[in-house]
């Protein structure tokens, strides 16, 4: 007996220990994420502020007509801008004033409490079961995820009241516990969107009539109390604006109509058109959401139902389009490496620009401009939601990672990520991903301009003739003679142009496209290193602006790509709008042609393949240096971000996954005993 006591509780201690470990980690990261939530609250608030009364005010204006409907005479729709409901005037009216008197604090701050609340019920409403850390975590990744959401953000100038309607739908539904007063509430959102009236069928087929009926009954009661407020305003929306020939803001409008608009139909063929989608698609939506709600995803069934709501709606503006992000919470796919499609997907749509989201291709357009409303019918109608019923819902089918194998460098030790993938990863999060990731990259090249093109200019002049001073002092300053030789001979000029500018991407798309279909493995590796690559180029971009050659006074180089240049401008004309002229070192049309040739030579299986692929950063070394657009150096600075890029991803992940897969295999093999080896 007593060593058994003595022997249990140093048991009962470690365990303790085990356990607290995992807690702790818990809630360093809660705070982590909470402490990352209020720096958006604070970068957002900060946005809007820093704009003028007169621009941060504009939207209260709408709630009131030219004379203030509620403070004199006139009518909302005089003022050609409103399109809410008359409730929503007539209940928003009043706040004009206050927001008015306090520049938009109050309202700005009371928008952050909504986006807090409707976080923490939306996490709350993850459908059952929840793993202890998501319960832990939700609510702060999802207070996050709204702040960084266009939706929000546009939602956080005065007179945005997008929000609103969402929350009292998500507390009608999951928080508060009267069936009757969860309607009512939801009956208000309807009153201030109409087309919410859809989750009336919605709760009438999950089950919860009580709360549909309260519904149904709240919106007429508020109608109508608009209706004998505001006799012009309620007859002018209700006849003329649901019916197509109201105002509508084609380009800031995602719904069905707003598409039709853009595709150049107008009058009784659009509202046609429009009437008859619309139908199909409530009709899609709401069988699924019912479907959804009674399999226990009532959250998922929410969604759906607001992303219908958004297409069929006859005005939706950004701020009204939160209902694309709760649609996040629907799993798709029975694999692992397709259950982040969705949601990265989602996230990204409503986070970021529709412009970096889609390349800007002409081809492309009718895509780019109805993005969203194609997230909002592909989760109202097409995606293959899982049940809770499904073997993957929990446990979708694990992704397949080589063995791990130390690197060669023992004193730096390995990060338990990220693992080597032996699988092809998903095709379209990888384009998703790509295409961000070169936003991004655009963008922050675009920014790295010495503070601007015409501030940033002496300073890279000055590097460039640094440049030219060390080039000259180790005999390599061939870049003006190179130049002009090149430039009197025509085939060879426009050879030398087509190949700066078109090689450039071709070659790295094809190589990661062979890669990817050929080389699943060897893709990953390929991919991660060019991607730091391209990390530390940017840091090289920022820190030494560049002059090229081509921009240098004095020194007589000819652009034979962009044409003359006109040095009187600081601006050299409307060329350094699209690009940053002085992103020059390194050279990333060298140090991308140098991966894609030691890529191709580590992969290909065929030395004149080798030979091939190792050619290619050799002609773009001459061509970058006849066309004027690099020195010397920028090629050189190119290869050491190109060597450093290729060490990162050896430290961080090892050697590549197909020589680790051979080491490991090599390894597991069991050794032979002396007596059985073959002499000698």
């Amino acid at each position: 007996m007593r060593n058994a006591d003595r022997g249990g509780r140093p048991t009962e201690a470690c365990g303790a220990v085990a356990a607290d470990g995992p807690r702790a980690r818990l809630r360093v990261a809660r705070l982590g994420l909470w402490t990352l939530a209020a720096v958006l609250a604070v970068r957002q608030v900060t946005a809007v502020l820093t704009a003028s009364p007169g621009e941060r005010l504009t939207d209260p204006e709408t709630w009131v007509g030219p004379a203030g409907v509620l403070y004199g005479s006139g009518s909302l729709r005089d003022f050609g801008e409103y399109t809410g409901t008359p409730f929503g005037g007539l209940v928003l009216g009043p706040f004009t004033r206050p927001a008015e008197q306090t520049l938009g604090w109050g309202w700005i701050l009371g928008t952050l409490l909504l986006v807090v609340a409707l976080g923490l019920v939306a996490a709350r409403a993850l459908p059952r079961p929840v793993g202890r850390r998501t319960a832990v975590l939700a609510g702060p990744v999802a207070v996050s995820l709204l702040l960084l959401s266009l939706p929000v953000r546009d939602a956080l100038r005065p007179g945005r009241t997008g929000l609103v309607p969402v929350l009292l739908v998500l507390l009608g539904c999951f928080v508060v516990r009267g069936r009757r007063v969860g309607g009512v509430l939801i009956g208000v959102a309807a009153a201030l969107q109409p087309t919410l009236l859809l989750f009336v069928p919605l709760l009438w087929g999950a089950g919860r009539r009580r709360t549909a009926a309260a519904t149904g009954v709240t919106f007429a009661a508020a109608t109508a109390l608009a209706r004998a407020a505001t006799p012009h305003d309620s007859r002018t929306h209700w006849v003329h604006h649901l019916a197509g020939s109201g105002p509508a803001d084609a380009l800031a409008d995602h719904s069905l109509h707003g598409a039709l608009l853009r595709l150049g139909l107008e009058g009784p063929p659009e509202t046609g058109l429009f009437l008859l989608l619309g139908a199909a698609v409530v009709t899609l939506a709401l069988r699924r959401a019912v479907r959804y709600a009674h399999d226990g995803q009532l959250l998922l069934a929410v969604a759906v139902t607001g992303c219908a709501a958004i297409a069929v709606s006859p005005a939706a503006g950004r701020h009204q389009l939160l209902w694309v992000l709760l649609a996040a919470v629907g799993r798709v796919g029975g694999h692992a490496r397709d259950r982040p499609v969705w949601p990265v997907a989602a996230v990204l749509v409503m986070t970021l620009p529709a412009t970096t989201t889609l390349p800007n291709v002409a081809f492309l357009y009718p895509l780019r401009d109805n993005v969203v409303l194609l997230a909002a019918l592909a989760a109202a109608t097409a995606l293959p939601f899982l049940p809770r019923s499904s073997p993957y819902f929990r446990t979708p089918i694990p992704t397949r990672y080589a063995p791990p194998v130390p690197a060669r460098f023992a004193s730096v030790p390995l990060p338990p990520w990220p693992r080597r993938v032996l699988i092809r990863p998903n095709l379209l999060l990888e384009l998703l991903l790509i295409r961000v990731t070169y936003a991004a990259y655009t963008q922050v090249r675009l920014a790295a301009t010495g503070g601007s093109n015409a501030a940033g200019r002496v300073r890279a002049e000055e590097h460039g003739q640094r440049i030219l001073d060390l080039e000259r002092l180790l005999h390599l300053d061939v870049e003006r003679a190179v130049n002009h030789g090149v430039a009197k001979i025509g085939w060879l000029r426009e050879s030398f142009d087509f190949y700066y500018l078109s090689f450039h991407f071709a070659v790295p798309l094809t190589v990661l496209g062979l890669l990817y279909w050929r080389r699943p493995v060897d893709y990953r590796w390929a991919r991660s290193t060019l991607g730091l690559t391209t990390l530390l180029a940017l840091v090289g971009f920022w820190l030494y602006p560049l002059a090229p050659p081509r921009l240098m006074p004095g020194l007589g180089i000819i652009d034979t790509v962009h044409g003359v240049q006109d040095f009187s401008r600081p601006d050299y004309g409307t060329l350094t709008h699209l690009t940053n002229q002085y992103a020059a070192m390194p050279s990333l049309h060298f140090g991308w042609s140098l991966w894609c040739g030691l890529v191709i030579a580590v992969i290909a299986p065929k030395a004149w393949m080798k030979a091939l692929g190792l050619l290619h950063p050799l002609c773009t070394a001459a061509t970058i240096v006849a066309t004027g657009n690099h020195w010397i150096l920028d090629a050189a600075g190119a290869a050491l971000v190109v060597g450093a890029g290729f060490g990162l991803t050896y430290l961080l992940q090892g050697p590549r996954a197909r020589t680790a897969v051979a080491a490991a295999e090599i390894d597991s093999e069991p050794s032979t005993p002396v007596k059985d080896r073959a002499p000698g």
